[in-house]
């Protein structure tokens, strides 16, 4: 994700923000426009990304900068039925070939 020479747009956040959804840890880049363009240093500027996205600011390397928001953790459903460990013999009649029953 990129910065560009309009700054901290509102389609610049809505976009950090939708990866930040989807993934949990982005990785930005801010050009040196974008530095000259806000008025605010490099670090200033990505603690100010941070506080608006209410993400955590994890390092700040030249004018990329590193942002993490942990997610939701998602229910796995459980197949039905399927809770048991199977036996050597069950897995060879499900298909598997014949040297596993073997073993």
């Amino acid at each position: 994700m990129i910065i560009g020479k309009n700054g901290l747009s509102e389609g610049v956040l809505k976009e950090i923000d939708r990866r930040l959804k989807e993934k949990g840890v982005v990785k930005v880049k801010a050009l040196r426009t974008a530095v000259k363009v806000t008025g605010l240093d490099r670090r200033e500027l990505a603690r100010r990304v941070a506080e608006k996205l209410g993400a955590r600011l994890l390092d700040v390397r030249g004018r990329t900068f590193v942002l993490y928001r942990p997610q939701p953790r998602r229910e796995r459903p459980q197949p039905a039925g399927r809770n048991k460990i199977r036996s050597v013999r069950e897995r060879n009649v499900a298909g598997r070939s014949a040297r596993w029953s073997r073993r």
